[in-house]
């Protein structure tokens, strides 16, 4: 029953990250696209994540960290070079 519910996030969560990259694509703004990326990255977090769980492997949860480490940098610094035109002061 765990692998049907397992197969089952995968599936939604890979339709939503296809979702995701056509927001991404025919956004109208560049905060719109932002704001896409921020949910892309948070569904690859969950993607990874649910995939160490099916393989029963440690790995992919230290790699949904630093790859939750990386999107939340990667939007923050986006964000800033958007309102200020720098990232660094």
């Amino acid at each position: 029953m765990i692998q049907f519910a397992l197969l089952f996030a995968l599936g939604c969560f890979g339709l939503a990250i296809l979702i995701n990259l056509y927001k991404i694509i025919t956004a109208p703004g560049i905060g719109d696209r932002i704001l896409a990326l921020d949910t892309l990255a948070i569904n690859a977090i969950a993607l990874i994540t649910i995939y160490g769980i099916w393989m029963e492997t440690a790995m992919y949860f230290e790699a949904s960290m630093i790859f939750a480490m990386t999107g939340f940098i990667s939007t923050v610094s986006y964000t800033r070079f958007i309102l200020r035109g720098d990232i660094i002061e």
